[in-house]
């Protein structure tokens, strides 16, 4: 499965890419805001994107809502340290198959992953 990871912290990108490597998925891609993972997505189309949701310049949530009118059937898992019900509603409205609440545990990571690619 290749990935696209979009978050605006280093070492969280760093910490996702060494987690799905690990487990065997490649990692095609990185953004570090929600306008770069919308080019990214269109430029690399990836099987799966972990989409950060405060993020500068254009934030997740607008970027799923964008990534989803291109592609009606992209895989977005939406990961944000925002734990908040309302969040997480919000990012699944938008169009995210699944959510994952930072710090993520790896084996949730990669089940959530599992989950979410084989659909």
């Amino acid at each position: 499965m290749r990935i696209l990871i979009a978050d605006d912290a280093a070492f969280m990108r760093l910490k996702l890419k060494d987690t799905f490597q690990k487990a065997g998925y490649e990692v095609v891609g990185e953004a570090v805001n929600g306008n770069e993972a919308v080019q990214k997505y269109m430029e690399l189309k990836p099987d799966l994107v972990t989409m950060d949701i405060t993020m500068p310049i254009k934030n997740g949530i607008e970027a799923i809502q964008e990534i989803i009118s291109i592609d009606k059937a992209a895989k977005i898992i939406a990961v944000s340290a925002m734990g908040q019900e309302s969040m997480i509603r919000e990012a699944v409205i938008s169009g995210a198959k699944g959510f994952i609440v930072k710090p993520f545990k790896v084996d949730r990571l990669i089940e959530e992953t599992q989950k979410i690619g084989s659909i």
